[in-house]
């Protein structure tokens, strides 16, 4: 299949090696910097890359179409291609918020698919893009209102780059990454910002001296792009704050607890999240 990537950086320039990887390089990729686009060329991960829509040619060689940008520039992304786009193009996303991407997509294109490849780091851009980071992670297709051919080229597309393919609805699928993706980001920016407000500078100094693998691996995603985590809230807002509300609640029932000293209720509830932790994190971590 003839693929075109939209934005060459962590997400779009890792699918490019991807691809060349399996010795069909993107027949162009899009990126606002052009040394972007030249290291890409000159690593041979796209046949041809360009800061502009018009500076292409393959666009009836084009069957798919991955539009790799922050959240807010899916759209305004996808209504700079229409007037290139043949008519049998699919064209998909990769951003972490589907229903609204989703609902305006499809007033532009009706073979918008959305999708959600849920692997990725902390780093950003084409120097940070390797290959293998999709392997056997999961993606999620939103493909309900997308004519069936569509759906099954862009899971095709999926599969290639041997990820495990989930496919549910866009609002299902909000609902579930404001637990376990969006919900984190902003529990782990509460906890840098609180031991940050510690006001014995002694204190605080000794907590940055003693923080070990636990506060690393507890606050790391609190430590990530913060356009990102802006962008977030902005598009997933009520999964968001249903998430944050019932966290709240459970920090409170918690708070409550240890001020009491109701013990049998602390431990109760830390051998329920010791059990059932396994079952979001599967193989286990240890």
């Amino acid at each position: 299949m003839g693929v075109g990537i939209v934005g060459l950086g962590l997400i779009g320039g890792s699918i490019a090696y991807d691809l060349a990887a399996m010795g069909t390089p993107a027949l162009w990729g899009l990126s606002r910097s052009l040394q972007t686009c030249g290291q890409a060329q000159e690593l041979g991960v796209v046949t041809t890359a360009a800061t502009e829509p018009q500076a292409l040619t393959h666009w009836h060689e084009t069957t798919l179409i991955i539009i790799a940008t922050p959240l807010d520039q899916i759209v305004p992304s996808l209504a700079r291609l229409l007037p290139f786009l043949d008519p049998q193009t699919v064209i998909t996303d990769v951003g972490s918020v589907k229903a609204p991407i989703v609902a305006e997509a499809l007033t532009l294109w009706s073979r918008f698919v959305g999708s959600h490849p849920m692997a990725g780091t902390h780093e950003s851009g084409f120097a940070a893009a390797r290959p293998g980071m999709f392997a056997h992670a999961p993606c999620v297709v939103t493909g309900d209102r997308a004519p069936a051919e569509a759906v099954e080229l862009v899971e095709r597309f999926w599969r290639s780059l041997n990820m495990d393919l989930v496919v549910c609805s866009p609002d299902a699928h909000d609902q579930a990454v404001a637990w376990i993706s969006h919900l984190p980001v902003f529990v782990s920016a509460g906890l840098l910002l609180s031991c940050l407000r510690e006001p014995n500078a002694v204190v605080q100094n000794l907590s940055k001296h003693l923080a070990s693998s636990g506060f690393r691996d507890t606050s790391r995603v609190g430590g990530g792009n913060p356009e990102l985590g802006c962008l977030i809230a902005a598009y997933n807002r009520a999964a968001l704050l249903r998430s944050l509300d019932a966290y709240a609640e459970v920090i409170q029932e918690l708070r409550g607890a240890i001020a009491r000293g109701d013990q049998s209720q602390i431990l109760e509830s830390l051998q329920t999240t010791q059990q059932q932790r396994s079952r979001y994190c599967s193989p286990p971590l240890r």
